[in-house]
Parts: structure tokens; C-alpha cells; sequence
């Protein structure tokens, strides 16, 4: 699997995906259409991105759409509110990957375009009680670290500093 998806989230993402979604699941994967739903599409899941619908101000809009399985990959952070989406979510199972808050590195943010920012950077926390409280059960948690290669006391961090949390919960009853 290393050759086939190189980039470690990747792989680890993928790894999760499959231990809780059986090939042939048809998943939402939140957010338009990235090199990630090509990799769940050639492992053997059928995906549908949401387009380019403005979440925050229509998470109802989610309902609209019908599958056995939500990916939130990389795409809370995007969010200024994130609670709405994760209630209106139509699925049962949920896959969420975010990026972790570095205590040495600012917050993402893109000038030149303005949706390609992080409104948050989780600590795991705060995502667990997002999740909590919008209604879904946590019943496998992840951390992994994300080194750059690069020389430096920051990119030494990142090898032993966990960057990315990924969580799998379903729906509370």
C-alpha cells in the first residue's frame, strides 16, 4: 500500500476507513471533490463530494443527500461552525480526520483565498466534545505525527508532536 498512496495520511486514513466501512460502501465525503475520494473510489467505495454548497450557512442541506457512511476529511477546520454540519449529517457512521493545534505553529491560513483557512485547529478534545454534543458516540480515536524532512527546531517537533487526529463514531441512539 506505501507505493500505491505515498503521503502517511493518507495510508493512515485509508487504514482507519477500512477497519469500519466494508468495500462497497457508499460514502459522503463533506467538501468538493479531492485526490482522497479518488483513493476511496479505486479501493473499492462509492463516493459523492458536497459540491460547493456553503455549510455553514445551509447545514441542512445535507439531508438531501442519502449514504451509509459521512467523511469529514480535513474539512472541520474549514468550518466557522462545525456543530450544525455534524447534526445534520444523513449517516449512521462517521469518519473524521482534523488537524491538530500545534503549541508552536500558528493557525493555517491562505491570503489569497479566503475559504482556504482554519477557523479552528482542534486539541482532541475539543473535537470529542463537538462530536459528544452534537450527537454522535466515539468508538476509535488515532494520532499521528507529520514530519516535513526539513531542518529545524519546528520540523523537530513534528516528528515526535502528534499533527493529525482521526476519530470514527456512529450515531447515538
Amino acid at each position: 500500500m506505501y507505493q500505491i498512496y505515498p503521503e502517511k495520511r493518507y495510508r493512515r486514513t485509508l487504514t482507519i476507513l477500512k477497519q469500519f466501512a466494508p468495500k462497497d460502501t457508499h460514502i459522503l465525503d463533506l467538501g468538493v471533490r479531492n485526490p482522497f475520494s479518488e483513493v476511496m473510489e479505486r479501493e473499492g467505495y462509492t463516493v459523492t463530494n458536497t459540491s460547493g454548497e456553503d455549510l455553514d450557512l445551509y447545514p441542512e442541506k445535507l439531508t438531501q443527500y442519502k449514504s451509509d457512511f459521512v467523511t469529514a476529511l480535513e474539512i472541520l477546520e474549514h468550518l466557522v461552525n462545525p456543530f450544525g454540519v455534524l447534526q445534520h449529517l444523513p449517516a449512521q457512521k462517521l469518519l473524521v480526520t482534523v488537524p491538530l493545534r500545534l503549541w508552536f505553529a500558528s493557525a493555517y491560513r491562505n491570503d489569497k483565498d479566503p475559504r482556504d483557512c482554519h477557523y479552528h485547529e482542534f486539541e482532541s478534545w475539543q473535537l470529542d466534545t463537538l462530536l459528544e454534543k452534537t450527537g454522535w458516540e466515539i468508538k476509535y480515536r488515532e494520532k499521528w505525527t507529520h514530519p516535513t524532512g526539513k531542518l529545524g527546531f519546528r520540523p523537530l517537533l513534528r516528528y515526535f508532536v502528534p499533527r493529525y487526529y482521526a476519530v470514527y463514531a456512529e450515531r447515538k441512539i
